[in-house]
């Protein structure tokens, strides 16, 4: 472990390949035999369960029900809203026959040509499509709405350019599709979810996120507004982890879909829909790991204390371990999850290594001395601090311990980000602080989608989002010189 360690590439000198080897090195997950698809390992898998059982307790709280909609799209389902086929249609795998044969020349498989399929399916970018088709069948009335719909499922966007969790041509998500009586219901509902995203990435995740409105170029295809929660990583660039979309009739009308509202007329429905995926796990790594490797918070991490027992012998290895499972007991029964290394065919050196690089929590060790002396040794992940403490009280001085660390890596990561905010004036100094220090850089933006591409095309930043709390603020506009009302969040982003 100590040798994987060393081959762990810094963060000062490749953030990049820093990434790379971290997701490999600590289990995380692994390139496949697919071109851009991934295999989750357990140990990464586990992350993501527990962001997926928090979320899903989230999403029923505020009065949703999961669902399950098709993989496949009929192609003509995209064909009925222009802006949301015109956003994937680069993105789609297409499946076009349904059988196989043995190649007559005995070189394997081929596709049979006569088992094309009649009309062609779209393997599922994202599921506005099938899901509007199949409401159509659930709503006539004002009292059949709302619907609150969730769907945890994988997705496919045929991404050229990949990078483990970030960007993959297939990964795990969960989408929101509600279905509301007015604009103002659906609009309120986009609202609290952001807000249900935002509360889960900082409480969570530990990671702190601006919320805001895209910008019409980056507004989700067929959206009339996106709501966004932006996050900063360790590197300067930002990364989206979160959106809510209000769709406005835009798929109640492409797929007709009406219902006979309280006045006894025909009316369409009033759409949303939100999502978030194992992006969320770069955006852990990136935003709180270091060069010894991960660094989870608490209520994340998989194994939240481990403990290591330092011995000679089998006699002293069954004293010791009795004692730490009594701890371990304790622990358990304040719902926090422990692990006891006792292997023997490794040094206790190369588990401290380990699991650092695991990112778990706490590490416990005791040897002959702790066990006499009833002392133990304890270690916090995020800040590698070491101490000798009494074993007595030990249980409640753990569990104080990780809410400690849970707050410490928030307020590490909030600090960061302050630092990392710049509000700038000219051009000139927004290509300095891009170029020189990164993070998010606030301007004055005139909201033409003509100086936006000029900053993107020139600068590679682009408008991460129009914070929901931007205060109105006279200014001119830092490419045109026109006048401006508020300040927009730039970054180079994910």
């Amino acid at each position: 472990m100590a040798k994987e360690l060393k081959e762990l590439t810094s963060r000062e000198e490749n953030y990049s390949q820093w990434y790379n080897d971290l997701v490999v090195k600590a289990g995380l997950a692994e390139g496949s035999a697919v071109r851009g698809c991934m295999v989750i390992k357990p140990y990464g898998y586990a992350i993501w369960e527990k962001m997926q059982r928090q979320l899903d307790t989230m999403f029923k709280e505020t009065g949703h029900e999961n669902a399950y909609f098709p993989l496949f799209i009929p192609k003509s389902f995209f064909s009925k809203e222009a802006h949301h086929v015109e956003g994937f249609a680069k993105e789609c795998a297409v499946v076009t026959h349904y059988r196989l044969k043995n190649d007559p020349d005995g070189k394997g498989v081929v596709v049979d040509p006569d088992a094309k399929l009649e009309e062609e399916l779209i393997v599922r970018p994202t599921s506005e499509t099938i899901i509007w088709n199949t409401y159509k069948n659930w709503i006539q009335s004002y009292r059949d709405l709302p619907i609150l719909c969730n769907q945890w499922a994988n997705v496919v966007r045929w991404e050229m350019r990949t990078r483990l969790f970030l960007r993959t041509a297939e990964f795990l998500w969960q989408e929101g599709h509600t279905a509301h009586e007015t604009r103002e219901e659906a609009i309120a509902e986009a609202q609290k979810m952001i807000r249900v995203y935002a509360d889960f990435a900082e409480q969570w995740l530990a990671v702190p996120v601006i919320v805001g409105h895209k910008s019409d170029s980056e507004r989700f295809a067929g959206a009339e507004d996106t709501l966004t929660i932006e996050a900063l990583m360790q590197d300067g660039k930002a990364l989206q982890s979160g959106t809510s979309h209000f769709l406005g009739q835009n798929f109640a009308k492409a797929f007709d879909v009406q219902f006979t509202n309280r006045e006894g007329k025909l009316d369409y429905v009033w759409a949303t829909s939100w999502g978030v995926s194992t992006r969320l796990m770069g955006a852990l790594i990136m935003a709180h790991s270091d060069n010894n490797g991960l660094v989870l918070p608490p209520k994340l991490a998989p194994i939240q204390v481990v403990m290591i027992p330092i011995y000679k012998g089998a006699e002293e290895l069954a004293k010791i371990t009795a004692r730490l499972d009594e701890i371990a007991a304790g622990l358990k029964a304040k719902g926090i999850s422990v692990k006891i290394d006792a292997r023997d065919n490794v040094r206790s050196g190369f588990k401290f290594a380990e699991y650092e690089l695991k990112g778990v929590p706490v590490r416990l060790a005791m040897g002959p001395r702790d066990l006499a002396g009833d002392t133990i040794e304890i270690v916090r992940r995020d800040t590698l601090a070491k101490e000798t403490v009494s074993q007595e009280g030990i249980v409640d001085r753990i569990e104080k311990l990780l809410v400690d660390i849970q707050d410490g890596i928030y307020n590490k990561a909030l600090k960061f980000r302050e630092e990392m905010t710049t509000r700038v004036d000219t051009y000139d100094e927004f290509k300095r602080v891009l170029d020189e220090k990164g993070g998010f850089i606030l301007a004055h933006w005139d909201g033409t989608p003509e100086t936006e591409e000029q900053i993107k095309a020139e600068t590679k930043a682009t408008i991460r989002c129009i914070p929901v709390d931007a205060p109105e603020e006279d200014g001119v506009c830092i490419i045109s010189g026109k006048p401006s009302k508020r300040r927009v969040l730039f970054a180079r982003s994910y």
